[in-house]
């Protein structure tokens, strides 16, 4: 198996690493892993929008966020990071809750 860097980031490295194990393909994998950390940022600055593949097998588009001046009152501090689950946590601003998603799942960030 050929390993593609995109990043010094141990999160999009561990990204990668899953994803390619869940989907077989390294290319898809770097091309995900990149789509995530776009994401994280543009959450992390605002709300962001993005479409993914619920457990379930259902689609979801979801605008989420995890900027702290909009989820503060929403947040205590407490939880372990959900990357360690190999998942990404977001705010999700339509239903007013945490929401997150298997990393091998994200299909594009708008």
């Amino acid at each position: 198996m050929r390993t593609m860097i995109l990043s010094n980031d141990s999160f999009t490295v561990a990204r990668m690493s899953t994803i390619v194990s869940q989907t077989r393909s390294s290319l898809m994998a770097g091309a995900k892993a990149m789509m995530i950390v776009g994401l994280k940022k543009q959450m992390m600055n605002g709300v962001a929008h993005f479409v993914y593949m619920k457990k379930d097998g259902t689609i979801r588009e979801a605008w989420g966020t995890t900027c702290g001046t909009l989820v503060a009152k929403h947040t205590t501090g407490t939880g372990i990071t959900r990357e360690l689950y190999k998942t990404t946590a977001y705010y999700d601003i339509e239903c007013g809750s945490w929401r997150s998603f298997r990393w091998e799942n994200i299909i594009a960030v708008y």
